[in-house]
């Protein structure tokens, strides 16, 4: 028989899930665990802010495709997580978040520091578990962690009271990890899956579609961005030729050196982009959901084509917009069949008629992407000499990298929410899967800093540049005590304008100018912060050697200075269809 504590178990049962590192903050609630954990192999990395941890496993995940771990205390330390879980829910990110509660016998006295995480974190994660005694544990974490990874993945809470972790049990043997996928909540995910044996008619049928279509474009999603789905989605693309596009999760699924690459499709997409989904008279989606902010007026985002959707959750099939063939499954398998079923058919449907109108309709799209891209990159307002175009900036981070002697495959890329997400996410040459993490469907400021942390801490070997903005550094700004003890190899840009830039551009064209707390009175001294906080800070402005600074090993933090009037182009405004943007 094996004798252990709740704290024991917990430990254990998350090094045998290969845990290595978690991050969290103690607390009276949470303080037996830690006692535990200070005795184990486990790495904790000391956040400032709850939150913080949960975002540091997010880059941890989001760069891995493997469920990490946040910890944090009952209460308001809970309270402070929930932002990030929520953040991880939105972007089908599989963490696990382990909250402290206190003792069971006080749960709904009002006792100090008690909060109901486990209904607050209800509609927020993909499963909230509340944990009465220790042996349940033994079937609750490893269930957590299957469940965060099948299917669409997501974020799994497990609130623990302070005598279930104190509490000593016997038991016979330890979970058989390994065992895992073959769980019942695996079989449930594959259960709202397309059978098996509809498969194969079904892709035969949207091969058929393809091999038909004079105007095709490629949609991709966050699905699609791992490194299996964007090795199987190049073998599609050598052997058939769609325009592509993609969403802001999707990035990164093909290379955005990539010649039919169009770039972003929405809001703040590129017009080749749009234009291509509105003339297009078939749209393969894959592992992407019709979002507000992708399709803008819905009824005229892809008019005139037949809709094909492949994705691993059921429940975004015909949501918003109904599909012609539909399977639910990953793009990483699904993919390799499609590929096999377009290749049986045609021997070449790059050379077929409809293949070679396919080349004239993506020639043109080329020409004008090349030439809307030409002039923003250009775009500059009459702006003082210490400010910079933040598009030409971004899009030359990589080469300015490689001068310093770094690798441009080397640096993933984090963002804040605002204005400089978005030319990140229009200029940066984002070429593989997972280079690019971003908060999307939340669009929670304050989560480049530590989710740069967090990829980091999971990629040693690499440099990790986060850009953010003036408005969104503070979220989290007590996040550079971490970045320093920690010593990690992350540059953070800030571009400071003295505003919240993108609130303020909705302003200047959507409400006449009347910017109402939007700009800053004051703004602070970024630099001697981040000199506070024991961060190597260069002002860009002033050091002409700045570019060659920032790629050193080691924490760096840089200040650059746009213009207040520098805005995010294109932009739909509300009720415009996407082929109808300020530009």
């Amino acid at each position: 028989m094996i004798r252990a504590s709740g704290s024991q178990i917990i430990v254990k049962l998350l090094e045998l899930h290969g845990i290595t590192t978690v991050a969290g903050i103690p607390g009276g609630s949470i303080l037996p665990l830690y006692d535990e954990l200070n005795r184990s192999s486990i790495r904790h990395v000391l956040v400032r802010q709850e939150q913080a941890a949960g975002f540091i496993a997010q880059g941890m995940s989001r760069t891995t495709g493997k469920p990490a771990v946040c910890m944090a205390t009952s209460g308001p330390g809970a309270m402070n997580l929930l932002t990030s879980v929520a953040d991880a829910r939105c972007d089908s990110v599989p963490i696990i978040a382990i909250t402290g509660q206190v003792n069971a016998s006080l749960i709904g006295t009002d006792a100090f520091q008690e909060a109901d995480t486990f209904g607050l974190s209800f509609p927020i994660t993909k499963h909230s578990i509340m944990v009465k005694d220790p042996l349940e544990l033994l079937e609750a974490i490893p269930q957590a962690f299957s469940i965060a990874v099948s299917g669409r993945p997501g974020p799994v809470l497990i609130d623990i009271p302070r005598d279930v972790q104190t509490k000593t049990v016997e038991f016979e043997k330890w979970p058989d990890i390994k065992s895992i996928d073959d769980s019942k909540h695996s079989v449930l995910a594959k259960r709202f899956a397309t059978p098996e044996a509809e498969i194969p008619g079904t892709i035969d049928s949207m091969a058929d579609a393809l091999l038909s279509s004079k105007k095709a474009v490629l949609y991709l999603g966050g699905g699609c961005n791992t490194p299996g789905a964007s090795s199987a989605i190049r073998d599609f693309l050598s052997i058939y030729n769609a325009a592509t596009v993609s969403s802001l999760m999707g990035i990164g699924a093909v290379s955005r050196l990539d010649e039919n690459n169009f770039g972003m499709v929405g809001m703040h997409g590129s017009y080749a982009a749009n234009l291509a989904m509105h003339d297009a008279d078939l749209v393969l989606a894959a592992g992407v959901r019709f979002d507000d902010r992708a399709t803008g007026v819905i009824r005229e985002f892809c008019p005139n084509a037949k809709i094909l959707h492949m994705d691993i959750d059921a429940a975004e099939i015909n949501k918003i917009l109904p599909a012609s063939i539909s399977v639910v499954g990953d793009a990483e398998t699904l993919f390799p069949l499609l590929n096999e079923a377009v290749s049986k058919k045609s021997s070449d449907p790059k050379s077929s008629a409809e293949g070679k109108e396919r080349e004239q309709w993506l020639s043109s799209l080329r020409k004008t992407f090349r030439e809307t891209e030409s002039l923003e990159l250009g775009r500059n307002p009459s702006v003082p000499k210490d400010s910079i175009n933040p598009r030409r900036f971004i899009k030359e981070i990589p080469d300015m990298a490689e001068k310093a002697g770094l690798k441009p495959e080397s640096i993933i890329v984090t963002t804040d929410v605002g204005q400089h997400q978005m030319w990140t996410a229009q200029y940066y040459p984002i070429t593989r899967a997972r280079q690019l993490l971003t908060s999307g469907s939340l669009g929670t400021m304050g989560f480049g800093l530590p989710t740069a942390l967090g990829a980091a801490i999971a990629n040693p070997d690499k440099r990790i540049v986060c850009v953010s903005g003036d408005g969104s550094i503070l979220m989290n700004v007590q996040e550079f005590a971490t970045l320093a003890e920690e010593n990690l190899d992350v540059t953070v840009f800030v571009l400071q304008n003295g505003s919240l830039g993108m609130v303020r551009q909705q302003q200047q064209y959507l409400f006449n100018r009347n910017y109402s707390a939007s700009e800053f009175k004051k703004s602070p001294d970024l630099l001697n912060i981040a000199r506070g906080f024991g961060i190597d800070a260069i002002d860009a402005t002033v050091d002409p050697d700045w570019n060659k600074k920032a790629f050193t090993p080691g924490p760096h933090f840089v200040l650059l200075k746009i213009d207040m009037e520098e805005n995010v182009l294109p932009f739909v405004a509300a009720g415009h269809a996407n082929i109808d943007p300020i530009r």
